[in-house]
């Protein structure tokens, strides 16, 4: 005979994990904002717009991390963009937040080694090949290309992990190598939550490799 557990006791166990799923689905909608208004501040701003823009995001990204300080997803985008904001910033202030970006990133690929379907890996090569390297920061072309290897582990026809590594192939003189990879990301497939932004980096891959043939 299949003994059934009673009503109330399915009502308690459904409880319980509309508890539980509550703050982790109040942070994922937080995430979900942050990256939203990434996509637009990245492709739609420029100039001191798309700065103070990304300045904002990373103070909420910041008080985000704080309170989620374990959770992976929430690092991989402090990470993000504090990558972006260090890029539109100059001097020490560019390096201070390329080092808490390479810190929030290396703290997620920790707890997720996926690195959020390779996106940590991604920004991780581009801020150790960026970088200005030792003593003043920490750039490393080594440690650069085995973030963006890991990243092609993960997701080999990523527009973002191709332009990326075809860019650091070509500052490398690695000529055919980026072409290679710049022709990948030329055909690369846009996700669908970063639709903007992958077809921006189409269309600076496209302008890559017309110089690499």
């Amino acid at each position: 005979m299949i003994r059934r557990s009673p009503w109330w006791a399915a009502a308690a166990l459904a409880g319980l994990m509309a508890l539980s799923s509550g703050p982790l689905l109040a942070y994922q909608s937080e995430v979900e904002s942050l990256k939203s208004e990434w996509e637009s501040a990245t492709t739609e701003l420029r100039g001191s717009e798309r700065r103070d823009a990304l300045s904002r995001l990373a103070d909420q990204a910041e008080a985000l991390a704080g309170r989620h300080a374990n959770q992976a997803e929430v690092l991989v985008w402090q990470g993000i963009i504090l990558a972006s904001y260090a890029r539109e910033r100059s001097g020490l202030g560019a390096l201070g937040s390329a080092r808490s970006a390479r810190d929030a990133l290396e703290r997620a690929v920790e707890l997720d080694p996926q690195g959020g379907n390779g996106s940590a890996y991604v920004t991780l090569g581009a801020l150790y090949d960026r970088a200005p390297g030792r003593p003043l920061g920490f750039g490393n072309s080594n440690t650069a290309e085995q973030m963006f290897q890991r990243a092609l582990e993960i997701r080999p026809d990523g527009i973002d992990v191709n332009f990326y590594y075809a860019a650091f192939l070509h500052e490398e003189g690695r000529l055919d190598e980026a072409r290679e990879h710049a022709q990948r990301a030329v055909e690369g497939e846009a996700r669908a939550d970063r639709e903007a932004s992958d077809e921006a980096l189409r269309v600076e891959a496209r302008t890559l490799l017309s110089r690499l043939t």
